[in-house]
């Protein structure tokens, strides 16, 4: 259930935020203010649970792409890049300015936006949910590394909860349009791997519907095609896994002129030959 970074680097600050237990920590960059802004879903900013306004969508989007920058400065030829791209209006440097003091005056005590001379910096507050669901994630890795798949499942799917929509959700800025879409593949990712455990615990019946949405949402992800498969024989279906293969290998086909790649052949290979590792398992019993 592993993955990367934010794509822009890690900081000490991962080590602070959300407590595995919910409750919030103070960090040592001093943001337990009650001040903290989260990404997944459209951006928000809450003090004291309390939502801060943010002012126009181009200054929400300076503060994203600031906030992804997780205390790394970065510089001002950088955030026109980052927000306008490679067209930005005559008046961005205006711009910059008037955002960047209508941030300082909305985010108020506890932040710190400044121009370090190389750049913008922003600290004493963080995207929190991206840090949340980065612990959860490393836990639920290491839960299912240990073998305790339902610790792991459990822990994947509280990382799960925190998103609220897509990433940076509305925001238009064509970092965060690829930043939008790398999250997309993160979550999936995780998802993926939540629902391989639950499989693989034995409880193939609570999850076909989910998949059977899921292809249908991501028709061209082989994976969720073959955890449909696995979870429909696992079910006592091989009938319909092989009939989600054949419309698997039709969209490939139509699609992208190939056909399913090595684990959705083989999948298909062994339930063709009956392979009784697929046959239904019972579910493991609670400890």
């Amino acid at each position: 259930m592993g993955e990367g970074t934010t794509g822009t680097g890690t900081t000490g600050a991962e080590t602070a935020g959300t407590g595995a237990d919910g409750t919030e920590t103070a960090g040592a960059d001093g943001t337990a203010h009650g001040l903290r802004c989260e990404l997944l879903g459209p951006l928000r900013a809450l003090r004291d649970g309390v939502e801060i306004p943010l002012g126009p969508p181009k200054q929400r989007a300076v503060l994203a792409v600031l906030l992804l920058q997780e205390g790394r400065s970065i510089s001002y030829d950088g955030l026109v890049e980052a927000v306008w791209g490679g067209a930005p209006p005559v008046h961005v440097r205006n711009l910059v300015q008037k955002y960047v003091s209508g941030l300082r005056r909305a985010l108020g005590d506890g932040a710190e936006l400044v121009w370090t001379g190389s750049g913008y910096r922003l600290t004493g507050v963080r995207a929190d949910d991206l840090l949340r669901r980065r612990a959860l994630v490393d836990e639920a890795r290491a839960a299912r590394d240990a073998g305790d798949l339902r610790r792991a499942g459990e822990l994947a799917g509280r990382a799960e909860a925190l998103w609220r929509g897509e990433f940076a959700e509305g925001l238009q800025a064509p970092y965060l349009a690829a930043e939008r879409l790398r999250w997309a593949e993160k979550r999936l990712t995780v998802l993926e791997a939540r629902l391989a455990g639950q499989i693989e615990l034995g409880r193939p019946f609570e999850y076909v519907h989910e998949l059977v949405r899921l292809v249908a949402a991501h028709p061209l992800r082989e994976r969720l095609v073959e955890l449909l498969m696995l979870a429909l024989c696992r079910a006592g279906r091989p009938a319909d896994a092989l009939t989600a293969y054949e419309a698997a290998r039709r969209r490939l086909a139509e699609a992208m002129g190939t056909d399913p790649g090595p684990a959705l052949r083989s999948l298909h290979a062994r339930i063709l030959r009956q392979d009784p590792a697929l046959l239904p398992t019972p579910p493991v019993a609670v400890g």
